[in-house]
């Protein structure tokens, strides 16, 4: 165990706790009178709860670094990917309407959300898919397509909910694992000339469907900009409220408990917003260096990828990078009106049970794979000294 350990990314490991621990912070600081006052549970409701899911995250991930090699993942795979579609498709009868969307399963005590895990499950998959089909030589480019077309349908029945944000998530890791496939590279051509014909067709049944892609709340969140001259509206009330809460905060903030802005005027002020409350309360130059962590994470985690033994090890670490990638930058876009807001959670910092348990769990399959480059390259040296 000791000897497993010792091969984990002490970094990334570091990193990993120092967020949560501050995410735990925040989380109580950001919430503790949207508790009381919106939600009527006590100061502590979404404290303690971060603070389960967490400690069941990093239970479970320790679980996978010493147990479970990523060469057993394939017998998990086909089992996880039919019971996302099937949890997915449950929603449309089952799920709790919540902020017009349906995407939670109201389970007492907690809510589950698929979308979530369906992240996590697609990085799995096409890590598995991709490895294999690498591993018989398979040079039939239609053969790579089914996999991305799977995800798809998962993207879709997303979107569907709707969640736009997760969907756009999905798509993003589907394009960017796929195109950097070996294989995909070497016939990039062939690939375009498909993927633009699969557009077209797409194009032309919305076009003579009639069927009505977004409707007239969904679009008026393409209203991103100036959004405190719509403070009045939906499309600039949260986001003006968050430029309000990073405006007071200044360099040094106004001290950790003191926000203004979580008094109400942010709804979402422990969850999507909650790095306009870090700034807030602990300053610029904190929101600052927690860019930076972020971005030294992502390094940490694409060398990790970069110096894998294999494909699957290599999608496994590459597809964590891009999932923690798109989360950062759409939440962050998203709050300074840089894109349309998508209702995104920050990893680690934002408050979130699905998302929390997925995320640092995804983390811990990194770690998994930076010791498994290790045993695997300590391996080969001892074989090329004994030779």
């Amino acid at each position: 165990m000791k000897k497993l350990l010792s091969k984990m990314d002490i970094w990334l490991l570091i990193l990993m706790i120092i967020y949560s621990i501050v995410g735990l912070i925040m989380i109580f600081s950001s919430s503790s009178v949207s508790t009381v006052l919106r939600y009527n549970v006590p100061q502590y409701y979404f404290f303690i709860r971060q603070a389960i899911f967490l400690l069941v995250a990093f239970i479970i991930g320790f679980i996978i670094v010493i147990r479970f090699p990523t060469s057993k993942y394939k017998y998990i795979t086909p089992f996880a990917i039919v019971g996302i579609i099937v949890a997915l498709l449950g929603l449309f009868v089952y799920g709790k309407l919540t902020n017009n969307a349906r995407s939670w399963y109201d389970l007492g005590p907690f809510a589950l959300q698929p979308s979530e895990f369906a992240k996590s499950v697609i990085i799995v998959f096409l890590a598995v898919a991709y490895s294999r089909l690498e591993k018989r030589k398979t040079t039939n480019i239609y053969a790579f397509l089914i996999p991305v077309a799977i995800c798809l349908i998962i993207a879709v029945l997303i979107a569907m909910q709707p969640d736009f944000g997760t969907a756009v998530i999905i798509c993003g890791i589907v394009f960017f694992v796929f195109i950097s496939i070996p294989y995909v590279k070497e016939n990039i051509v062939k690939v375009l000339k498909i993927g633009a014909v699969c557009l077209v067709i797409a194009a032309l049944a919305l076009l003579y469907s009639g069927a009505e892609i977004f409707n007239s709340r969904q679009l008026q969140r393409f209203e991103f900009r100036n959004p405190c001259e719509r403070y009045q509206e939906d499309t600039g009330y949260q986001v003006c409220n968050g430029f309000i809460a990073i405006h007071n905060g200044g360099l040094l903030g106004v001290g950790l408990g003191n926000s203004s802005q979580k008094y109400l005027y942010l709804p979402e002020s422990h969850t999507d917003f909650i790095f306009p409350i870090i700034v807030e309360e602990l300053g610029l130059i904190v929101g600052i260096l927690l860019i930076v962590g972020y971005m030294i994470m992502l390094w940490r985690i694409l060398k990790i990828a970069r110096s894998a033994e294999n494909l699957r090890l290599s999608i496994l670490a590459y597809g964590v990078f891009l999932y923690l990638l798109f989360h950062i930058l759409i939440n962050l876009l998203g709050v300074l009106a840089l894109i349309p807001l998508t209702g995104v959670p920050l990893p680690l910092l934002s408050y979130g049970g699905s998302f929390t348990i997925n995320i640092v769990i995804m983390l811990f399959v990194v770690q998994r794979v930076n010791i498994e480059n290790k045993t695997i390259k300590t391996k080969r040296e001892m074989a090329s000294i004994t030779n």
